[in-house]
């Protein structure tokens, strides 16, 4: 996302964000305006669009409206309108992330016609990844009903502002029915605010304080890293992006609680997973279920033989790649998932049965892989990608080295794998009355040992 849309935005964790929340909570539950409540916020949900990106409002409901002419005709002629509309949203889709691949994005005039040159100069869209899975899932799911919904209900769907940044992917059939009027008796607070406590916590605690020490894995500053420190870096980085998103998306589920709205949990303790297969369902789980529903399945799935599901899961993953961006970075990342997802197929059910050393094994070779990879989705400049990881297996030269507290690297570290390591579960049983201790703390951690303000980094896709 680019820098001035960042500084401008109102951001989960900035105070103009939470007076937002706090003036649309009470006007949503206002007994006058209960009529209104969904253009309410599908009101809100613009503003906090137009906060970061004002000039690409027309962009949003362009997109919006031209989804829903496309549902409204499909009710009369599927075969026609519902590919259409996908074509549609995968245009726009593909004309922002990958228009540099074919233009010199420093030129004045590109083309030199004067309307493309304007079109061409607009920044990537805020959460324009998102709101197409969503107008995707819009078409795919309701065409099958007997009547379109209301457009001001689409509106909500796709551009409900918790989610519209980066998620939860919320499939049409999931969020519709929820529409609905919503009193406050109906809120449950409690869930709501371990949600956003818990969000805010990994997010300015753990992802903003490590952010600060993996910076050293951009180029150039990784040439001043000790190799011991790059090994370090990569380990701390695997920890980041998992405490920023699930940061991210524990806010947004707490905030879709506040009016009336559930949506799906988007992790599931991910670094425990024995199987890479495993992974994928707990990892960014809109996402892996949206792949699955709409790209994995109409392939074919794993219906058609060995061959063709290895197939599948490397178009699949592939793709999953590019849709990041149009970088061979991405994309390797994304093949080389898909191909640990054959390699390890015809060996899931001969370790099935295994004893609980060989599935802490499991568990670490799965670890250990998924963070190597995070390497190019750190680096998108697939030569600086190559550079750090040459980097990691020869010596360094530099006789000043960059020095990195590690202890305070733990720290940081800390709270994913006490996460991971169950204490969830033993807060739902003998310790659950210690639950109102354990959240003030991270309360307090999250405002007193807060990082430097870094933008979410799935902002960016």
């Amino acid at each position: 996302m680019p820098d001035r849309a960042i500084r401008g935005s109102m951001t989960f964790t900035s105070l103009q964000f939470g007076i937002f929340v706090a003036v649309v909570f009470g006007a949503y539950y206002l007994p006058p305006l209960r009529r209104f409540q969904v253009q309410l916020l599908v009101l809100a949900s613009l503003v906090f669009y137009g906060s970061g990106q004002p000039d690409l409002l027309p962009l949003l409901l362009l997109a919006v409206l031209g989804t829903y002419l496309c549902l409204v005709l499909a009710f009369d002629n599927r075969a026609v309108w519902m590919p259409a509309g996908i074509v549609f949203n995968l245009a726009l889709l593909a004309f922002f992330k990958y228009k540099l691949l074919f233009i010199d994005p420093g030129a004045v005039h590109p083309t030199g016609v004067a309307p493309i040159d304007l079109l061409l100069r607009l920044p990537l869209p805020i959460g324009i990844s998102f709101f197409v899975f969503h107008n995707i899932s819009l078409l795919v799911d309701l065409t099958r009903e007997k009547q379109p919904p209301p457009l001001r209900d689409v509106f909500l769907y796709i551009i409900f502002f918790p989610q519209l940044v980066s998620g939860p992917i919320t499939r049409a059939g999931q969020f519709m029915p929820q529409i609905a009027p919503k009193q406050l008796s109906d809120v449950d607070f409690v869930a709501a605010a371990k949600w956003v406590l818990t969000g805010f916590f990994f997010k300015l605690y753990v992802a903003n304080n490590l952010n600060e020490m993996t910076s050293y894995m951009d180029y150039p500053l990784y040439e001043t890293v000790a190799t011991p420190d790059r090994w370090l870096l990569v380990f701390l980085y695997s920890y980041q992006i998992y405490a920023d998103f699930f940061g991210y998306s524990a806010i947004a589920l707490g905030l879709g609680l506040l009016f009336g709205y559930r949506l799906p949990v988007n992790f599931d303790l991910p670094y425990i997973s024995v199987s890479f297969s495993e992974f994928w369902t707990r990892w960014h789980i809109s996402l892996s279920t949206w792949l699955r529903t709409y790209l994995y399945i109409p392939l074919g799935g794993n219906r058609k033989g060995p061959a063709r599901t290895c197939l599948n899961l490397m178009i699949v993953m592939t793709l999953g790649g590019l849709w990041h961006s149009a970088s061979l970075s991405y994309a390797l990342w994304g093949m080389l998932h898909g191909l640990l997802l054959v390699v390890e197929r015809p060996f899931l059910r001969l370790l099935g049965e295994a004893g609980p050393v060989v599935r802490v094994a499991r568990m670490g070779v799965v670890f250990f892989c998924v963070t190597m990879l995070w390497i190019f989705f750190k680096l998108p400049n697939f030569d600086h990608a190559l550079g750090y990881l040459a980097g990691m297996f020869s010596p360094t030269d530099n006789p000043n080295p960059t020095k990195l507290f590690r202890n305070m690297a733990l720290l940081y570290a800390l709270p994913v794998l006490i996460q991971h390591l169950g204490i969830g579960a033993l807060l739902a049983g003998k310790l659950r009355r210690w639950e109102p201790y354990l959240y003030g703390g991270l309360a307090a951690t999250a405002w007193l040992e807060a990082g430097p303000e870094a933008a979410f980094i799935y902002f960016q896709f």
